[in-house]
């Protein structure tokens, strides 16, 4: 494996991508740091550390809430647009046509939406954070000062959205799901600290840490195991002759992969997650507010829980239905002459393929939704840093990294080395 990693890195291309990658990404990091003016940072950082729902958003934006920082928001913004844009075109004609029929101009179009729909979103949330959450530790409480946070804010963010673009088309991986991981894995260093400071403080003891410790390691086997299943459904392509030459008969599969959607049925759930609090913060005080901060503002309720859950398995579903359309599968396999064995083409095929789906589909959703939630339930417990029984980081972590992996090993395959994940 470190091998065929060396031969990668030989390439041209992939160190010119590697390089673009890891200086943008010290750039964003070095972004967390730049910080706004007319802002107490330590009173937000005591309202950061007192609120599970802004605990969540530190963790995506890696460390941007206690920095009070230009980059924020994060791209939280962004993801919460893609979702409502994916969730419309399921629903509205237009976009559908846009979505399927419409090629680059298409995407390029709903990328344009997705945009618009980002900036209403992250004005939004930084009006919001500006007059509301954080009013308090504003030194400047003047019209002036509030448009600059909110301008700094959104400008913030739309250097974000831009930079992970950047990374998608000419580094490596995508650039969305990249900053978050790096938000996250910027946040070990602090959890080991953390965890050390409550063993000398004998608030957790060493077998409570060798525990956690396991667990992220049953845990990461299990989502690579996870990661790396597919199912495979045997096709068979009948012979043609093609002038002289016999073409075809060969037999192959179609991989089905077990988690179809990765990790963004967890990035979905947490964005939709964090909706019910932001809309609490406009309406203090009544009953949606108190239901708000009880239930939704920390990850150890079992509402939150018990939403979340629900809302990775939705997103899991929703994802792989948009992601595979078993009537356009069955439709391009009899075109090229290809079946199934045992199965009619046609009709059969798509009502094969949607069962194959479903089976699959029910258990990866089901795995996800557990291994998000049942982390909690010991992090109340413990007491620990949310990265050692934080299944949404883990989950985050290990999806990213898995397609960043599989990314590179297609390079490699470009020019004919062997890979290094093992099929």
């Amino acid at each position: 494996m470190l091998k065929n990693i060396w031969n990668a890195l030989k390439l041209p291309e992939v160190k010119k991508r590697l390089l673009i990658t890891a200086l943008i990404f010290v750039l964003i990091r070095f972004g967390h740091y730049v910080i706004i003016p007319y802002i107490d940072r330590g009173i937000i950082a005591e309202i950061v550390g007192n609120s599970g729902f802004l605990g969540l958003l530190d963790l995506f934006s890696g460390g941007g809430y206690r920095n009070f920082s230009i980059f924020s928001l994060g791209v939280l913004p962004y993801i919460n647009a893609s979702i409502i844009l994916q969730l419309l075109t399921v629903v509205i004609p237009h976009l559908e046509t846009l979505s399927k029929e419409g090629g680059e101009e298409g995407r390029k179009k709903i990328a344009g939406y997705t945009r618009w729909l980002s900036l209403a979103l992250g004005l939004l949330q930084a009006y919001m954070f500006t007059n509301f959450v954080f009013n308090e530790a504003l030194i400047n409480q003047g019209f002036l000062a509030k448009m600059i946070i909110i301008v700094t804010l959104m400008a913030g963010t739309f250097l974000l959205i831009w930079l992970g673009e950047w990374v998608t088309e000419k580094g490596l991986g995508n650039g969305v799901s990249l900053i978050i991981f790096t938000g996250i894995v910027s946040r070990i260093p602090l959890s080991f600290t953390e965890a050390i400071q409550m063993i000398r403080g004998e608030t957790m003891t060493y077998a409570t840490l060798a525990f956690a410790l396991l667990v992220v390691v049953l845990a990461l086997t299990g989502i690579i195991c996870v990661y790396q299943a597919e199912r495979r459904i045997a096709v068979q392509y009948s012979k043609r002759i093609v002038g002289r030459k016999t073409a075809g008969g060969q037999s192959t599969y179609i991989p089905l992969k077990l988690i179809q959607a990765g990790v963004l049925p967890i990035i979905f759930a947490s964005s939709v997650l964090t909706f019910p609090s932001v809309i609490a913060q406009f309406i203090p005080g009544t009953w949606f507010a108190q239901f708000a901060e009880t239930y939704l503002s920390t990850q150890t309720s079992l509402v939150f829980n018990g939403l979340f859950f629900f809302l990775i398995v939705f997103f899991t579903y929703f994802y792989t239905s948009i992601t595979y359309n078993p009537e356009d599968m069955a439709e391009n396999l009899q075109k090229h002459g290809g079946f199934i064995p045992g199965v009619r083409p046609g009709k059969e095929t798509s009502e094969f393929m949607m069962t194959m789906l479903n089976r699959i589909t029910f258990p990866a959703s089901i795995f996800l939704g557990l291994l998000a939630v049942l982390p909690n339930t010991l992090l109340a417990r413990t007491q620990l840093s949310i990265f050692f029984f934080g299944g949404t980081s883990i989950l985050i972590i290990i999806g990213v990294a898995i397609e960043f992996a599989k990314q590179l090993e297609g390079f490699l395959a470009m020019r004919q080395y062997k890979g290094f994940l093992k099929g």
